[in-house]
């Protein structure tokens, strides 16, 4: 089910994921949700950049550069891209008996004019430009509106391994959480956890902070999740290459944390 507003959430959301797009917490945390699912839990997944650009916005060639890759070339057709990804995502999310709230916060090719940001280089590594320093805030703010709200619940945000400006963003809002005594798992963000060989431990030296963690085990809920990253099809290609690619990747991911053949886990990092 959908939820327009942060109004709708109440008490009874005891899990809420926190999102960067529109696809990441299935990839990272899909056999989590049908985990909670499965006991009779309703969680909820709040997407922070759920939003695309203006319908006269001039994209920056970094944008033009991503978004081709998902068959548009101009602001209409990243539109009616992010509308397909909306449609994606709540049907995965409805698949996996999960509620959800898009923010309208665009994501960041589509921020600035000039663009923020320039290259993939800045996309995927660089420094969180200081104009988007307002988003982290705005968001923060919220998260900890939502805490007063809900001293009870559990959540769930990116490490921010790969270094998303995005993940970063959500990353460091969900660290106004922490400070407020949340009890905040962090996520693997998945793919780009698997892309380079150390990531994950890098990241968690560059936040600097003493991490325990906390497994799941999700071998018995591998297909649903695998079935629901299915139905993002408009960034399998782009982001795996082909569906059997992808399934391999989370299967081998999942069973790699602790290799044993028939076990397949999601990791959370909790600050101590």
């Amino acid at each position: 089910m959908r939820l327009t507003s942060t109004n709708d959430i109440t008490r009874h959301y005891r899990h809420i994921f926190l999102a960067p797009h529109l696809d990441d917490v299935v990839y990272s945390c899909g056999g989590t949700l049908g985990v909670q699912v499965s006991s009779g839990l309703r969680p909820l997944i709040i997407t922070a950049f759920a939003g695309g650009p203006k319908p006269d916005q001039q994209l920056s060639s970094l944008a033009l550069q991503v978004i081709r890759d998902w068959g548009a070339s101009d602001a209409q057709g990243a539109i009616r891209v992010m509308e397909e990804r909306r449609k994606e995502d709540s049907t995965a999310l409805d698949y996996l008996q999960a509620d959800y709230l898009w923010l309208d916060n665009p994501e960041a090719i589509y921020r600035g004019n000039p663009g923020y940001y320039t290259s993939k280089e800045q996309l995927m590594g660089g420094e969180v430009h200081p104009s988007d320093r307002v988003l982290d805030n705005e968001l923060g703010k919220m998260l900890v509106e939502l805490h007063d709200r809900l001293p009870d619940t559990i959540w769930y945000a990116p490490l921010g391994v790969g270094h998303h400006i995005d993940h970063q963003i959500v990353c460091s809002a969900a660290d106004r959480l922490v400070q407020r005594g949340a009890k905040v798992y962090f996520y693997e963000d998945f793919p780009y956890v698997q892309r380079e060989p150390g990531a994950l431990e890098k990241r968690l030296q560059e936040l600097s902070g003493e991490f325990g963690y906390a497994l799941v085990e999700v071998s018995e809920m591998m297909p649903l999740k695998l079935e629901a990253a299915d139905m993002y099809r408009s960034q399998i290609d782009s982001n795996f290459g082909n569906r059997e690619a992808m399934h391999k990747l989370i299967d081998s991911y999942a069973k790699n944390i602790r290799p044993v053949e028939t076990i397949r886990l999601e990791r959370y990092w909790i600050t101590r």
